[in-house]
Formats: structure tokens, sequence, C-alpha cells
């Protein structure tokens, strides 16, 4: 037994503690709802040949019951959500199962929509010291996962598994919210790896190829960490919340780090997560937390003044904007059930107006620490808007069809 493990094994607690109740504490402590009523409806794009996992069997996505409304614009492209611990589609309003583990969350789309990253949570028996001795521990620890859409070609890519001692003793670090690069060359993520014993639940690059971790040079509240990281679709910027305290309320506060200068400065002050940036990179969707609860507000990028309320029920949060830029969907929460709503914009950028909110599933129990992300073709897309002035000439052309990007691994 090598006593130098026994502090190291009470800070690994006190993360997995911090881990565990980092969104309910600075999203305003929501009360995610797991599952709907029974009988919910009948299975909609489910393939009928597919076993499901115990925990899909409570209740699935189902169609709106009535049309929407005549004024709706049409939704392109397809979002990714998770529900039950499995990734799911919302496409055309049909609602698609994905994968069937009953251990996937945090989905999101590769640029150029032929994968969904997915952190899956895998179950094994490890041993750690603790205590002056060594003790057996049923670990859950995460993997980096990805998948096509169509369920095919499942492969982990980087394991949470940590292992010391010379491999006799087994503990884990996290991987929280993977997001790709728009040229496909870096995830960023929240870990504390690859050794958690020296480090918080912060802002990395994991990099495709070598699949090495590089802590991204941010500050922190130490043990808080970061949260909700998010790129701009040039690729030049990021926002990430820096989680704080005011008291015993949490304070957290949308930051963006710039990769090419690698400076670092606040969007807002305290009360907001969840950032998602418009298509041009001028406007943030993110979430709003009072003491009321958490409504979907749009910010100014560059100032981070709030502009306008989407949601004023103080039971949304997790905004994805629109790829074609024309509206917002969000998760919402009614009767303790989560589900999935979206709302167009409609008028000039910055004086919009709201039309009516739209029902993409209905008491369907989805996943509420999960944010959803969207992927739409670009031959379904609008003519792009102009970047902001500090993009470089290489993004300019990729946003306007001159260039591609390099895929993803």
């Amino acid at each position: 037994m090598r006593p130098r493990f026994v502090a190291p094994l009470l800070s690994l607690i006190g993360l997995a503690v911090v881990g565990v109740f980092t969104v309910s504490l600075f999203t305003g402590s929501l009360p995610f709802g797991s599952a709907g009523p029974k009988g919910g409806g009948k299975n909609a794009g489910v393939d009928p040949n597919r076993t499901a996992a115990p925990s899909n069997v409570v209740i699935v996505p189902t169609l709106p019951p009535q049309p929407n409304p005549s004024d709706a614009p049409s939704v392109p492209g397809s979002i990714v959500f998770a529900k039950q611990g499995n990734v799911w589609l919302e496409s055309d309003f049909k609602a698609t199962q994905v994968t069937d583990s009953g251990r996937d969350s945090m989905p999101s789309w590769s640029p150029d929509g032929q994968w969904i990253y997915f952190i899956e949570t895998v179950e094994q028996r490890g041993l750690f010291p603790s205590q002056g001795s060594a003790r057996y521990y049923t670990l859950t620890y995460p993997v980096l996962t990805r998948v096509h859409p169509d369920g095919t070609g499942r492969e982990p890519l980087v394991t949470g598994l940590y292992k010391a001692g010379g491999g006799a003793y087994q503990w884990f670090y996290w991987l929280r919210q993977p997001v790709v690069s728009p040229d496909g060359r870096t995830i960023a993520l929240l870990s504390d790896g690859p050794d958690p014993t020296r480090s918080d639940v912060v802002l990395q690059f994991l990099d495709t190829k070598t699949r090495k971790f590089t802590r991204v040079p941010v500050g922190e509240n130490p043990p808080l960490g970061h949260q909700d990281v998010v790129w701009r679709p040039d690729g030049k910027l990021l926002l990430y919340v820096r989680n704080a305290r005011d008291g015993p309320r949490g304070a957290p506060s949308i930051w963006q780090y710039s990769p090419v200068t690698q400076k670092t400065s606040a969007v807002t002050g305290p009360g907001y997560t969840s950032p998602s940036f418009s298509p041009d990179g001028k406007w943030i969707a993110a979430t709003r937390t009072t003491t009321f609860g958490t409504d979907v507000v749009i910010l100014n990028a560059k100032t981070g003044a709030e502009v306008l309320r989407v949601t004023n029920t103080a039971q949304s949060w997790a905004p994805v904007w629109s790829p074609a830029g024309d509206s917002i969907a969000y998760l919402t929460i009614r009767y303790q059930i989560v589900d999935l709503r979206l709302t167009p914009l409609k008028g000039r950028a910055g004086a919009w107006t709201l039309g009516d909110e739209i029902e993409l599933t209905q008491y369907s129990g989805l996943d509420g620490s999960s944010r959803p992300d969207w992927y739409v073709p670009r031959d379904q897309l609008p003519a792009p808007s102009p970047l902001p002035s500090d993009a470089s000439p290489s993004a300019r052309a990729a946003a306007t069809g001159g260039a591609k990007p390099s895929g993803t691994p």
C-alpha cells in the first residue's frame, strides 16, 4: 500500500461530487424529469427489429398532436438529443433512435454531418487505495464515442479509465460535452484528464489524430471548473462557462477564448450558461438563470447585452441556434417531463419577433443535462451572412463555400 494515493483519492471523490451536481447547481437546480407517464404514444421512427435497452421502454418521443402553425417555417436538417441514455434524431418532425445502449449522453454533430459524438458510460470493478488499504469500487467511467447518424460504425475514441500504481489501481477522469471544431481537427470538451489527481474539470482540447489532451490556458475558480463549450462557426473563437459561486448560489458566466491569440474575456456577468452562436457569429442564444428559474435569451456577441427574451416560462434551457439562422430549439420541462421545443425568429436580426412555439417532442422524458445540437446540410442553408471582422480569409472562404472543412477523423 502506498500512502501517497490517499490524498489524491479524497481529491477525486470531491471532483466526482462536483461533477455530478454541476448542471443542477449552475442552472438553477432544474428538476430534470427522466420519464413521462406510461403509454405515451407509439414509437416514432423506431426500427421494430431493434432490441431496446431496459431504459428505453418507458416512453419514446411522439409527434405533435396537431399540425404546425400555418406561418411556421420549415425545420431543415436534424436535431440530435439524448433520451433515457440513448441518442435520438429529430428530423422533419419525426424522431428516430440512433443508439440503444442505455448509457449514452451529451451528443453533438461533426461539422460534416457524418458523425455524432457523445459520451458513453461504462461500468466495471476497480481497485484504488483508500484509508490505508486498497479497496474495490464499482467504477462508472466515461468513453468518448462516435456513431454515424444511421446507427452504424459505433467507435470508442478515448476512455476516461485512469490507471495508477503500475496498473494495479483503477479510477477515472471526466469527459463531458464534446464538440468538434469546424475544421474537424480538434475536439473541445470538459475534462480533468489525463490525470485526475492534478486537475479540475476544465476546458481542454483533444487532437483528433493523436488523441492527446491539451489544457486550454484559461482561468477557473477551483474546484468548480468549466462547462458548456461551443465553437463559433468559423472556428476562430470559443465560448465556455466559467463556474463561480455567490454565497450558496451558483454564479456562472459566459467567457470567450481565442485559439489564435490565446486571450480570454468575459462576455456576460453572472447568471448565464449554455451559449450557442448564431450562424453569422454576431449573436448568442443562452440560458438565463433567475430566482424564478431558467429561460432562453439572445445576447449581443460583442457586448453580452440581452436583446431578446425567447421564453418566459422559467422552465426552458440549453438553446441551440438553427444553422439556417431562423429559429432556436431548446429544452423545456412540464410536469417533471423534459421535451424539445422550437421558436421561429422573424424579421431583421437584432430586432426579431417571435413566432409560435412548436413542439418537436411531447411528453418524451429527454435527458435534461444533455444539450441538443443541430446539423443542416449545406444545400439546405441560405446564403451565408458576413462573418465577424476578426475572421480569417480562410474562414471566410469556408463560410462562402470556397473551401471545405478538412473533415473529421
